[in-house]
Parts: C-alpha cells; sequence; structure tokens
C-alpha cells in the first residue's frame, strides 16, 4: 500500500506542478498553493507569508484558522528581526515562533510544519501548515513538502514578476493618458504603435491612429526650416541612443474647421542593447503661448520704441532749438518750448512708470494702502484737472444721493479714473464726457462715457489686454496699451470688476465696481 500511496502522491505532485506554472495571477495562485499543500499533508488549516518590498513578513493568505488566531500572529509575524536575504536563518526563527505561538493560542491542541518559498538563494516566502491532531509531522511530510514548496515558489517568483511587470506597464499608460504633452510612439517603419489622449485633443483626432504612417498624421501646415524625421533617419539617425531631434511648425488638425496648432515635437530613439533601432518615441507640445509672448515681445519693442522716440525727438527738437548760438529767443517763445518740453518729459516719466507697473504685476501682486475713500470728492478734484487740458469737451457729473463711501487705495483709484478720462478725451474730440456713480447694498458702480466713435465689436473682448490697441486707435493716437490693463488690474486687487458697456448708441462707456465693504 505505501508504494501505491507514494505514485500517487508523485502523479498528483507533477499535475499540480505543471497547473502551477500555467497560473501567473498571484493572489488565486498562493490560494492553490496552499490548498494544494494542506491537501498533500492532511492538514487542518494553514497559511502562506510573504516577504514585503521593505523585508517584513506578512501573512498572504489562509485557509481554516480562525480569524482570532491569525490577528494574534501576524503581529509577531511582522516583529521578527529581517536577515540577510541571502540567508534562510530567518525561516527557523519564524518557525519557532508560530510553533510557541500555536502552542499557546491552541493550547497544545494543534501542531505545524513550516518550509521556505525560496530560489536562488532569495527568500521569497513560507508556506505553514497544522494540524488538530496528536502527532508530528514526519519526514515525510516534510520531503513531500520541500518537494513541492520548490515548484512552488518558482510559480510564486514568476506571478511577482508578472505583476510587477503588469504595474509598470500600467504606470508607464498612465503616465502617457495623464501628460499634458502628446505622445506618439513610432515603430522604425515609422507607422503608429500608440498615441496617447493628449495628441487626439490637441489635433482633435477622433479614433485611433495606430498602424498610420506618420506623415498621414504629422501633417504640416509648410515645410519646417529644420530638418524633418524621415529626412533625419535617411542620413542615418540615429548615431547613439541619447540623438534626439527637434523639429518646429504649425500642424493641420483633422477638424479642417479648427486653426493650426504651433508645436514643437521632439523625437527621442529607443535602441535595443545591439543598437537596433526599436521605436521613436515623439513628445509633441503645444508652443501657441511661445509665440504669443513673442508677438507680445515684438509689440511691446513697437510701441516702446515709438511711444519712446517721438517724446525723445521732441524734447532734443526744442532744447537744439533753444541752444542755437545763432538766434536769440524771446521769453514768449523759451516759455512756450519749455512748456513742451515739460509736457513731453510728463508723458515720458508716465510711459515709463506704466511699464514698470506691469513688469510688477508679472512679477508679483499688487500691494495696496487702503482707507476710506469718497468718490464725489475725487471725480470733482481730476475733473477739474481734465478740465484744463480740453477747451471742447464738456464734463457732466451725477451721483445718486448719500453715495457711500468705500475703503479703497486713493492713488490707484485716481490711477484708474485719470486713465478713463484721458482716454475718454483722447478718442473723442469733442462733446460730453459723463461720470455717473450708483450704489447698492454690495457696491458702488462708477462709469464714464464720452461720445466719440466707440469700439469697434471685434475688439471688445480685447480692451483689458496688455498692449492691445484697435487699428484705428493705432494708427490716430498715441499709446502703449497699458492703461486699460493697469486698470483691471487695480480693480481686480480690489475685489471689483470692470467692464465695457458696448449697448451704447454712441461712443465708448467704461464701468467698475468696488465693494462698499472689504
Amino acid at each position: 500500500m505505501l508504494p501505491d500511496f507514494r505514485v500517487r502522491q508523485r502523479d498528483y505532485l507533477l499535475e499540480i506542478t505543471k497547473a502551477l506554472t500555467q497560473d501567473l495571477d498571484l493572489d488565486r495562485l498562493l490560494s492553490r498553493i496552499l490548498s494544494i499543500s494542506i491537501e498533500m499533508l492532511s492538514g487542518n488549516g494553514g497559511l502562506i507569508a510573504l516577504r514585503s518590498e521593505e523585508g517584513k513578513w506578512q501573512i498572504q493568505v489562509s485557509q481554516g484558522l480562525a480569524p482570532s488566531f491569525l490577528h494574534f500572529l501576524e503581529p509577531s509575524l511582522a516583529e521578527i528581526p529581517t536577515q540577510d536575504s541571502d540567508s534562510q536563518s530567518e525561516l527557523p526563527e519564524i518557525g519557532r515562533r508560530l510553533n510557541e505561538l500555536t502552542e499557546a493560542a491552541s493550547m497544545g491542541q494543534l501542531t505545524s510544519v513550516g518550509l521556505t518559498l525560496m530560489t536562488r538563494q532569495k527568500i521569497l516566502g513560507g508556506i505553514f501548515i497544522f494540524r488538530k491532531y496528536p502527532g508530528i509531522f514526519s519526514n515525510n511530510d516534510r520531503a513531500l513538502l520541500a518537494s513541492f514548496a520548490d515548484q512552488a515558489a518558482i510559480a510564486v517568483q514568476n506571478a511577482q514578476l508578472y505583476q510587477q511587470s503588469l504595474n509598470e506597464t500600467q504606470r508607464t499608460k498612465a503616465l502617457l493618458e495623464n501628460a499634458a504633452d502628446g505622445v506618439l510612439i513610432l515603430n522604425p517603419d515609422l507607422t503608429v504603435s500608440s498615441a496617447n489622449a493628449a495628441f487626439s485633443r490637441m489635433l482633435a483626432i477622433h479614433g485611433s491612429v495606430n498602424g498610420k504612417v506618420q506623415s498621414e498624421v504629422i501633417r504640416w501646415v509648410k515645410k519646417p526650416s529644420s530638418i524633418e524625421l524621415d529626412e533625419a533617419i535617411a542620413g542615418g539617425w540615429p548615431l547613439t541612443p541619447n540623438a534626439t531631434l527637434y523639429v518646429e511648425g504649425d500642424l493641420v488638425r483633422f477638424d479642417i474647421e479648427l486653426p493650426p496648432l504651433p508645436v514643437g515635437i521632439t523625437y527621442a530613439p529607443l535602441l535595443s542593447p545591439g543598437g537596433t533601432l526599436q521605436n521613436i518615441i515623439a513628445t509633441i507640445r503645444d508652443i501657441s503661448h511661445f509665440r504669443e509672448a513673442d508677438e507680445l515681445k515684438s509689440t511691446f519693442i513697437s510701441i516702446v520704441s515709438h511711444e519712446l522716440k517721438t517724446p525723445v525727438a521732441l524734447i532734443k527738437g526744442y532744447v537744439g532749438t533753444l541752444r542755437r548760438d545763432d538766434a536769440r529767443w524771446d521769453l514768449k517763445v523759451v516759455d512756450e518750448s519749455l512748456k513742451v518740453i515739460e509736457e513731453e518729459a510728463d508723458h515720458l516719466g508716465e510711459l515709463i512708470e506704466d511699464l514698470l507697473e506691469a513688469s510688477r504685476l508679472q512679477a508679483s501682486s499688487m500691494s495696496l494702502k487702503k482707507n476710506e475713500l469718497f468718490f464725489p470728492e475725487i471725480i470733482d478734484r481730476l475733473v477739474k484737472r481734465f478740465q484744463t487740458q480740453t477747451l471742447t469737451h464738456t464734463f457732466i457729473t451725477s451721483f445718486v444721493p448719500d453715495f457711500p463711501a468705500v475703503f479703497a487705495d486713493e492713488k490707484r483709484i485716481e490711477q484708474v479714473v485719470s486713465n478713463l478720462l484721458s482716454n475718454a478725451i483722447k478718442y473723442a474730440p469733442n462733446g460730453n464726457i459723463t461720470i455717473d456713480g450708483y450704489a447698492n447694498n454690495q457696491n458702488v458702480i462708477i462709469c464714464i462715457k464720452d461720445d466719440g466713435t466707440g469700439i469697434a465689436c471685434e475688439d471688445l473682448p480685447h480692451v483689458f489686454d496688455r498692449f492691445f490697441r484697435g487699428p484705428d486707435q493705432a494708427r490716430k493716437t498715441k499709446g502703449t496699451g497699458l492703461g486699460l490693463y493697469l486698470a483691471k488690474a487695480i480693480i481686480d486687487a480690489h475685489s471689483g470688476k470692470i467692464w465695457v458697456d458696448s449697448g451704447t448708441v454712441k461712443g465708448a462707456r467704461f464701468c467698475f465696481s468696488l465693494p462698499i465693504q472689504s
């Protein structure tokens, strides 16, 4: 009978070993290993403990054991000092601890046997089987478990490696899908292997582009000035693993109603250890903001050079005239010349201050010095000042009775009102300039209206943009396009709102509101 029993054990062992090597799900595999071990040794329960990445022993799966018993065992396993990973000295210590705990917890009613799960001198964990009936585990039991444990350890390691590979794949996929930049993975023949969601959004692609040739997806509005990918490959690219290629230009989107997209594409090769090209990773970055910054810089240089050049030229001209040795000027001519020089110097100073203020706003938030402010007094003072600058405009002010005071930075608010009044004079050659003041429970509202030509509808969304000036304004009047930008920044800093009223029949009407309590 004994030989027959051992033959059955051998056949059973071969069968389950073959089955184990086909399962790569770690949790399901551990449960199967434990069930087989308990059945082979006629046990009543068991557990498998594995070493974590930090080297701590943790129970991964158990069968036939009371939760209270497992709760009793877990802290003891976690407290076992970690030994050298190439040594088997840990398992005897775990076995000793388990025997002690088993003896104490079951009052001598349970016996246990444990063997290591080990591959290439690296301990993965251990299998522990418990019996409820008296008697110790025989040498044959231990040998049988040992022969099975060797195969089980290989299966566990395979499952762990598979799980690690799966985790890395999922992590890489998550990184690609959540990347802000578009990513294309190309095959050596330049067909698309995969593309992330950002790339599809950037080019308005619906559906998959896998299998398409790169040139069917990356379509330039006009040929880039730098060398393209196919040309670089034809010339021997890449020569080294770190040889990247950068191409910049405008891409045609799949939705033809959308404008072309300015992009910069970086191509990076992925080479095998033998130097064979396996894939090309293309990173596509939207450079619209960089283009806008370049355009803004060009606009800034153009405006500033023009606005600085005019007052400097006038100042230099009048000073040169006054300093002529061959002429004697009467006091009236000298006074008029000095007045022009003073006005242009003031204009120059205001221009420089606006530019500095715009730079400070970009660098940090605006600091405010708030105190109680009464608008009717401020408007009255500013109207008197501006009335001396024009003979063709009439200022009309109107405030609701009991107009409330607000808590604000007086200097900054005067800057806003002065800018709006100055614009009203500048863009309306003559007529009335009306200043109205309203109030409700939460806000005060100030509106300034002129009788000029107004603002073109297409310009309305941009009037508060930095350096923006409408085409007609740029041709007819001086300015940097910073006044309304600074006004909006000041009102925003006070938690208020500023807007242009497009519903007026004639002229432009700008309004801003400030909270009464701030």
